[in-house]
C-alpha cells in the first residue's frame, strides 16, 4: 500500500502542477524571455509548455464540483437546493434570472461560449504551429511531441463537446481565426459536430498510449478518446437530437433531427469499444470492488456512521485503486477544505451550500422482501414494508443512498443529526432548508479545519459507458439477460440488490431502471443537468401530465407536496421532507418522537424551449451576424 501511496502522490503532484498552471495564453503575451512564435515553436520545452497550460484550461472549462463558480451544477437540477451565497448565484438560474444579455457568474468561469472558443483557438495555435515550425521532439524522451500532438486534438475535441452539450449547434473551429479577418461564422448540425469531435478523437487515438503510468497517470490516453467519442454518440441519440418533440423549434437544421435508429447502434458500438478496450491484453476498465459487506470504516480506520455507509463506497473518490480502474477521464484538486466546509451541517460548523432535495431522495430504491430492488414510489412498497413516515431505516434502502445524503436520524461523525431542533434544524442560520445534508464526496475523518485538496469526481467512469451501451441496446433490439447483467453488476458494486426479473421482458421498464440508475450512481457528478436536457423531460407528455396532477391534489403547495409523488421531473420546482414530533413516531431522537412529512419548497423557473440550450451572449452575436440565436432566447 505504502507504494501504491507514493504513486498517487506522485500523480496528484503532477496533475497538481498540469492544472494549475498559468491559464493565461502564452502567445497572446509578452514571455519573460522575449521569444517570439517561431522561437517557441522551434523549442519542445515551450511548445510542451503550451500543451500543459491548455491541459489547466480544460479543467477550469468543466469542473465536476464547482461547475457555477464554487457551486455544482446539481442546485439548478431536481437534484439540490442552492443557498444564497455567492449573490444566490444557483438561484438566479432557478428563477429564469439569466440571458442572452448576462449570465449569473460570466465573468467567474470558464464553460461559456467565449472562454470555450478561446480556449478553442489555443489548441490550434498548438497544432499549426508545430506543423509550421516542425517542432522537435523531446530530446530526452523520443516520441513525446507526437503524443503532445495527439493531446491537443483531444482537448480540441473535447472543447467543441462542452460547447455542443451547452448549445447545441456550434461552429467547428479547427483553425487558428485571424481577429482582424471575417467573422461571419455560421453553426452546422449538430449531427456534423458529431462527426468532427470524432474524427478529432481518432486522431488523438492514433497518438497518445493505452495507458499512462506513475507520474503521467491522468494525461488524456486512448480510452479517453474512446470515451469522448461514447459520450457524444450517445448524445446524438437522445431525444434532443434524435426525434423527440423540440417544442416551437427554431434550430438551423430540424430536418436533421428525425429519429434514426442507427444513431443508437452507433452508441452502443462506442460504449462497447469502452467497455472492452484493453491495454496489453488486460481490459483497461473494471469496477472497483476493493472491500467487502462487512467493513464500514473510514479512512482513518473508524466506523462513525452507525454501519450505514460501506468502506467501499467512502473511498470510491479517493481511492488510487478506484481512480486507476474506472475514471474513464477526470481532473483532480477540483476544491481545497472550503467546499467540505461548504456542505457539512452547521453542527460540525458548515454552512450547507447545497442540499438535496426530496426528487433526488426519492430516486433511491428499497430492498424487498423478495430480495429485488423496487422504487419507493412503486405498487408494492407500501404493502414490502416501506413507510413515508418512517422512509430512511424503516426499510432499508440503497446503500449509496446512505452514503449520498444526511437526513433527520442519521449518524455523521459519530453524533445524530436533528432536524427539528437545534443548530441543524431546518431553517436555521446556515442549516439546511429541504431536511437535508449533501453527503456524498466528503471524506469524514477529515476535519474541515486543516488545509486538504479535494479530488471531484471523474469526468467520467466506467458506469456511464455501461448505462450508455445499456440503453442502446435496449432502443434498438429490447431489454437482454446481459444488459440485465450488467447493470446488476453495478448495483451489486453497491451492495444494492439486483433488478426484478420482470426488467429483463419489458423495454419501458427497463429504460425507466437505466435512468434512474443514471440519477443515483451520477448523483452530484454534473450529469443530470444535461440528462434532462438530452431527454426534453420538461416537455414531456408523460411528465407534463403529472405535472396537471400534482396541481390538482390539494388546495396548498403543501398538500400538493404530501399527496402526489413521484414529482414530475419538469425542474419547474422542489419539495423537502421534515420531521414532525409525534408520540406514535418511529423516528428516536433522544426523548422525542418523530415521523417524516412532505412540503413544499419553491416553484423554479423552466421554460422550454428557452432553457434546453444556453444562449449565446448578444455581444458575441453582434461580432459575428451570421451566428444564430438559440431557440427561445
Amino acid at each position: 500500500m505504502k507504494i501504491k501511496y507514493i504513486s498517487f502522490v506522485l500523480a496528484l503532484l503532477f496533475l497538481s502542477f498540469l492544472f494549475q498552471a498559468c491559464e493565461d495564453d502564452f502567445l497572446d503575451r509578452k514571455p519573460d524571455d522575449q521569444l517570439d512564435e517561431e522561437q517557441v515553436f522551434t523549442r519542445y520545452n515551450k511548445t510542451n509548455q503550451l500543451v500543459t497550460d491548455l491541459y489547466a484550461n480544460i479543467k477550469s472549462a468543466n469542473r465536476p464540483l464547482v461547475f457555477f463558480n464554487h457551486f455544482n451544477s446539481a442546485p439548478v437540477t431536481d437534484e439540490c437546493e442552492g443557498s444564497t451565497a455567492e449573490g444566490s448565484l444557483t438561484n438566479k438560474f432557478n428563477t429564469g434570472d439569466w440571458s442572452s444579455m448576462g449570465m449569473p457568474d460570466r465573468s467567474s468561469t470558464g464553460q461559456y461560449w467565449w472562454d470555450l472558443y478561446a480556449k478553442i483557438r489555443k489548441s490550434n495555435v498548438i497544432l499549426e504551429g508545430i506543423k509550421k515550425y516542425n517542432t522537435p521532439d523531446n530530446p530526452l524522451e523520443p516520441g513525446d511531441l507526437e503524443k503532445r500532438i495527439g493531446e491537443t486534438y483531444f482537448m480540441r475535441a473535447y472543447l467543441h463537446f462542452l460547447a455542443a452539450r451547452m448549445y447545441g449547434e456550434i461552429v467547428y473551429v479547427n483553425q487558428t481565426i485571424d481577429p482582424q479577418g471575417s467573422m461571419n461564422f455560421t453553426r452546422e448540425s449538430f449531427h456534423t459536430i458529431v462527426e468532427k469531435i470524432s474524427q478529432d478523437c481518432d486522431s488523438a487515438y492514433a497518438r497518445v498510449p493505452g495507458k499512462w503510468g506513475g507520474s503521467d497517470f491522468g494525461r488524456v490516453d486512448k480510452g479517453a478518446c474512446l470515451g469522448l467519442k461514447a459520450m457524444i454518440r450517445w448524445m446524438a441519440a437522445t431525444p434532443m437530437w434524435n426525434g423527440g418533440n423540440f417544442p416551437n423549434d427554431t434550430r438551423s437544421f430540424p430536418n436533421e433531427y428525425t429519429y434514426d435508429q442507427t444513431r443508437w447502434e452507433k452508441a452502443k458500438l462506442a460504449a462497447k469499444a469502452v467497455l472492452d478496450f484493453s491495454v496489453e491484453g488486460q481490459t483497461r476498465y473494471n469496477l472497483y470492488t476493493d472491500h467487502d459487506e462487512t467493513d464500514f470504516r473510514d479512512d482513518a480506520g473508524n466506523n462513525k456512521n452507525n454501519s450505514k455507509v460501506y468502506t467501499r463506497l467512502w473511498n470510491l473518490y479517493f481511492d488510487m485503486d478506484a481512480y486507476m480502474q474506472e475514471a474513464v477521464f477526470f481532473v483532480t484538486r477540483d476544491k481545497n477544505q472550503a467546499w467540505q466546509g461548504d456542505v457539512y451541517p452547521p453542527s460540525w460548523g458548515g454552512s450547507s451550500r447545497q442540499m438535496p432535495v426530496q426528487e433526488q431522495v426519492d430516486e433511491y430504491e428499497y430492498i424487498s422482501p423478495d430480495g429485488y430492488g423496487y422504487p419507493i414510489y412503486s405498487a408494492n412498497a407500501e404493502t414490502d414494508g416501506y413507510d413515508d413516515e418512517n422512509p430512511y431505516e424503516g426499510i432499508q434502502r440503497d446503500p449509496r443512498f446512505y452514503r449520498d445524503i444526511t437526513y433527520h436520524g442519521a449518524t455523521f461523525k459519530g453524533n445524530i443529526i436533528n432536524t427539528a431542533e437545534g443548530s441543524d434544524r431546518i431553517g436555521a442560520s446556515n442549516s439546511t432548508t429541504t431536511g437535508y445534508f449533501l453527503r456524498k464526496i466528503i471524506r469524514e475523518s477529515w476535519n474541515r479545519d486543516k488545509s486538504f485538496d479535494i479530488n471531484g469526481p471523474p469526468i467520467w467512469r466506467l458506469p456511464e459507458f455501461i448505462y450508455i451501451y445499456c440503453e442502446a441496446v435496449n432502443e434498438t433490439t429490447g431489454p437482454t439477460q446481459e444488459i440485465y447483467d450488467l447493470i446488476n453488476t453495478v448495483r451489486a458494486r453497491s451492495f444494492m440488490a439486483s433488478m426484478p426479473p420482470a426488467v429483463k421482458t419489458n423495454k419501458e421498464l427497463m429504460k425507466e431502471y437505466i435512468q434512474r440508475e443514471r440519477r443515483v450512481e451520477l448523483f452530484y457528478e454534473n450529469n443530470r443537468i444535461w440528462l434532462c436536457r438530452l431527454y426534453l423531460e420538461p416537455s414531456s407528455t408523460t411528465e407534463l401530465a403529472k405535472e396537471q396532477a400534482w396541481q390538482a391534489a390539494g388546495a396548498t403547495n403543501d398538500m400538493r407536496s404530501v399527496n402526489y409523488w413521484p414529482y414530475p421531473k419538469c425542474q419547474r420546482m422542489i419539495n423537502g421532507m421534515k420531521p414532525v414530533e409525534d408520540p406514535d413516531g418511529k423516528i428516536i431522537i433522544g426523548d422525542k418522537r418523530y415521523k417524516m412529512q412532505r412540503f413544499f419548497i419553491e416553484d423554479r423557473v423552466f421554460l422550454t424551449p428557452r432553457h434546453y440550450l444556453f444562449p449565446i451572449m448578444d455581444d458575441e452575436i453582434k461580432r459575428s451576424p451570421t451566428l444564430v440565436q438559440n431557440p427561445g432566447w
